[in-house]
């Protein structure tokens, strides 16, 4: 009998894989399964089954759970059985009374006078563990708090330091763009986003505009990144001087989307002018047009500062010098 891989996800962002061994009642997505774990048994819901449970379970993931240390995988466990009414309103009960053990556990850690936030608190199934998540800007030494708290609720005692991110994908709560966030719904891997996401992208450096509910850059800047990244390859960097049909110019600014770019002479002032019409002006003259996939290309000389009236030399002996010229051997910084 082939047994067959799945997906099971618990409170939060917390999942690992099992085996469903029965092919003749195959389990289905969003069924309520119980599963043996390390103390006892868990109640939880299916959300992946077969080839696509098997490829992720096997893609080498950094842990089942957001926020988790790598650890060696370990052979997935048989499914126990599928979930009777009767569990699913134990589990029901058992999820009720979690935020009163919540208020429990930030009184005694008050009592003990520790720096840390109590963000959440998980039973599980069979109560025979209990989960509490916190987060702290330093180590915590919450040993005196652990027998506390096993004392009080006679069950074995588990403290997990998160980080803020992992702390909004537990509680989930609405974004800046009116939808839940995704941390909390379908992104359930979060990888890092850097300040330069936003600069590529040209947006507002204000922290209050740019980050999410956790405090942190909005994992939705990495979205459309790459198409950022790849369409301003095709235009000049602003600050770049370019000789046109009316002289030297300098770039102003870029609008990718309608294909045009913001220009500005000395003496006559600005103008906007699509890129195609640009390309055109400058190659008509006999120069090379400056992008980024130009510049990347090896031993590509394009003039830095390039003075109106003035031919390009063909003459290999008599091209620019060094100081008259520069070779870009990569892509510039915003492409």
């Amino acid at each position: 009998m082939m047994s067959q891989t799945v997906e099971v996800r618990f409170k939060g962002t917390r999942k690992a894989y099992f085996l469903w061994g029965d092919e003749a009642d195959p389990i289905r997505v969003k069924d309520a399964i119980i599963v043996e774990v390390e103390r006892g048994r868990d109640l939880g819901l299916v959300t992946a089954v077969g080839d696509l449970a098997s490829k992720k379970c096997g893609t080498g993931c950094s842990g089942c759970s957001v926020g988790e240390a790598a650890v060696e995988p370990e052979p997935p466990k048989p499914v126990v059985r599928r979930a009777t009414p009767d569990d699913l309103k134990i589990h029901r009960e058992t999820r009720a009374s979690e935020e009163d053990v919540r208020q429990k556990v930030i009184q005694r850690v008050g009592a003990h006078e520790l720096l840390m936030k109590v963000s959440d608190t998980e039973w599980q199934w069979d109560r025979n563990k209990l989960t509490i998540y916190f987060t702290a800007d330093k180590r915590v030494d919450f040993r005196a708090l652990v027998r506390d708290l096993a004392s009080l609720f006679r069950t074995r005692i588990e403290l997990r330091q998160i980080g803020v991110r992992d702390e909004a994908a537990r509680l989930s709560g609405v974004g800046r763009c009116g939808r839940e966030y995704c941390c909390s719904t379908w992104l359930k891997e979060l990888s890092p986003v850097n300040l330069g996401l936003a600069k590529d992208q040209h947006l507002s450096l204000n922290p209050s505009q740019i980050s999410g509910g956790c405090g942190r850059l909005l994992c939705c800047l990495k979205y459309e990144h790459d198409f950022y990244v790849t369409a301003r390859k095709r235009f000049p960097k602003e600050g770049k001087t370019l000789r046109t049909a009316v002289g030297a110019e300098k770039v102003i600014a870029v609008d990718i989307f309608r294909e045009r770019v913001f220009l500005k002479h000395e003496e006559q002032g600005s103008r906007i002018i699509p890129l195609v019409q640009l390309r055109a002006e400058v190659e008509q003259l006999g120069d090379v047009f400056p992008t980024a996939e130009v510049r990347a290309r090896p031993g590509t000389a394009v003039l830095e500062n390039p003075m109106p009236n003035t031919s390009r030399p063909t003459d290999p002996s008599k091209r620019p010098s060094r100081h008259q010229r520069r070779s870009d051997n990569g892509p510039s910084a915003e492409g």
